[in-house]
């Protein structure tokens, strides 16, 4: 069983980081071209990533929670178990963003936005909105490195 477990904390340091690296990238590489964005260029530079994207992440998430439901199962008598417990929480919040506040967001640039300034303000709102939400899988990742750094590495002992 400990073989399971630590594969099940592996799967979802893996999709931890995953968000984390498609955060970090989004941030970095793309968030810059915005203001080169118009409403003739702008569809096939976001909405078909998008949508991709928030397909895989769905059941991405639906694993992590999964995961994080598994780890704090086996670790639920020991201090252990606050770790995936705080992981959950997270994943929670930028579920919640995401569905009540950034979707709002996707499905206006999936209708064809032809009014520049409509535009401006969408993707400026979409960006602050994904900033906090990357800072939110920041924490996540950060959360489960300070776990394997603790732990599987034994430092802070």
């Amino acid at each position: 069983m400990k073989t399971v477990y630590a594969l099940n904390r592996t799967l979802l340091a893996a999709c931890v980081s995953m968000y984390f690296g498609t955060g970090w990238s989004l941030i970095l590489f793309s968030f810059p071209i915005a203001p080169q964005l118009t409403t003739a260029n702008y569809y096939n530079q976001f909405v078909p990533q998008v949508e991709a994207a928030t397909e895989f992440f769905t059941y991405m998430t639906m694993v992590m929670m999964v995961c994080c439901v598994v780890w704090i199962i086996s670790e639920w008598r020991t201090t252990v178990k606050w770790y995936p417990i705080i992981i959950l929480l997270l994943v929670i919040l930028a579920t919640l963003l995401t569905t009540q506040f950034i979707f709002e967001y996707n499905e206006k640039m999936a209708s064809h936005i032809t009014d520049p300034n409509e535009l401006k303000i969408t993707l400026d709102k979409w960006m602050t909105l994904n900033t906090i939400r990357v800072s939110i899988w920041t924490l996540q990742w950060i959360t489960i490195m300070i776990y394997y750094l603790r732990t599987d590495l034994k430092l802070w002992h």
